[in-house]
């Protein structure tokens, strides 16, 4: 089945109890049982709950894995990812990651005894230095947030087969509408389903799908112990969601393909980061991995006044954090969505204050850069 028919049929799509086009919402938290200790398929909607296990097995078949998991947020979902490692464990990061992943392993993890390198994984030998005996993971962001840095999923993945590590890779810009990193050699996907998935800006949610039933059976006995589990309603509305996004994509990624191209040629920007303009660092690897260079553009304006003065005048385009929605959202990360990293981390990084993330939705193109155009005609004036 093409992934245009799967996002629709994937998974569990209808109730072969009632014959319902669309998976019922199990609003239970538990479910009688015939005999004491023999419950039938379900027994606790911690553990299990029929709503939620349709999502989970639409994950699965949309990133071509063994076993989904749908989590309260994208945060839980990488924060139950980060319980199958115990103290004195070592990870290695992508340096350019979100700001909740920066803080949780920093602020949060750390303090259990996991130790970290945020080092830059577009570059493999970065990854390949950074390895110690203690290692066990490799996390990476691809593209990163905010600066789309394109690390080449494959190539990481011959790294941590050969050095018996686990691949982590968070997939929440590029969905497996046009990128499936456990099919490159991930060993574990994650997504902000808030985002893309969703689409629309009307629930938080996470997803994580593992490449074999082993880790699988890990993960699934980490996400019931912690609890961290994803509504009967939101996964609904999630599924309900994904059905859309084929079509979501596409033209996220058409309207940001053209702002691209037509920012890149503006006065008062100096720098435009997406990976499909061929001028892009990571674009030769991000063309071979993946359909498209997605719907996230961030770049530089002149100044950072010229970036708040931006953000003040645009008047269609929302300013707001997250991402993903059918609207067009736009945000500062350095005073935003990475305020949590330290500035002298951020300034070395690339994450200035004058740096604009812009989250491309489905309105008007034109619309749209009429919008992006008066703000920064304005700030110049």
């Amino acid at each position: 089945m093409n992934f245009d028919s799967k996002v629709i049929y994937g998974g569990i799509s209808d109730d072969p109890r009632t014959g319902a086009v669309s998976v019922p919402i199990y609003q239970t938290s538990t479910y009688r049982q015939p005999a004491p200790g023999e419950p039938k398929e379900y027994e606790y909607s911690r553990t299990g709950n029929p709503t939620r296990r349709a999502l989970e097995e639409l994950i699965v078949d949309l990133e071509e894995g063994e076993r989904g998991f749908a989590f309260s947020s994208g945060m839980a979902a990488i924060s139950t990812v980060l319980l199958l490692f115990q103290s004195g464990d070592h990870l290695i990061l992508s340096d350019d990651v979100y700001g909740g992943t920066f803080r949780v392993v920093e602020k949060v993890f750390s303090q259990q005894g996991l130790q970290y390198s945020f080092v830059d994984t577009s570059e493999p030998e970065n990854i390949q230095r950074a390895i110690r005996p203690e290692t066990k993971a490799i996390f990476i962001e691809t593209p990163t947030n905010p600066l789309l840095k394109i690390t080449d999923i494959a190539a990481v993945a011959e790294i941590s087969k050969a050095e018996e590590l686990l691949l982590i890779v968070d997939n929440t810009f590029m969905t497996p509408y046009l990128q499936q990193p456990l099919t490159l050699g991930a060993d574990i996907v994650v997504h902000s389903a808030t985002k893309y998935l969703g689409g629309h800006s009307d629930l938080v949610a996470g997803l994580a799908v593992t490449s074999s039933e082993e880790l699988g059976d890990r993960l699934h006995f980490l996400q019931n112990s912690v609890g961290a589990i994803l509504s009967p309603q939101d996964s609904w509305l999630l599924q309900r969601g994904i059905k859309t996004l084929s079509l979501r994509m596409a033209r996220h990624q058409e309207n940001a393909e053209k702002l691209a191209s037509w920012l890149k040629e503006h006065s008062e920007v100096d720098k435009v980061y997406y990976p499909g303009l061929k001028e892009h660092p990571g674009h030769r690897i991000n063309k071979k991995q993946a359909a498209g260079g997605g719907g996230m553009i961030s770049f530089t304006t002149t100044s950072p006044e010229a970036a708040q003065n931006l953000l003040k005048k645009v008047e269609m385009i929302t300013l707001a954090e997250s991402l993903g929605g059918v609207e067009s959202l736009i945000s500062l990360p350095a005073a935003m969505t990475h305020a949590s990293i330290p500035a002298e981390k951020r300034e070395k990084l690339g994450i200035t204050d004058s740096l604009v993330r812009l989250s491309v939705g489905i309105e008007d193109y034109n619309d749209l850069q009429q919008d992006l155009d008066r703000g920064l005609t304005e700030v110049k004036n």
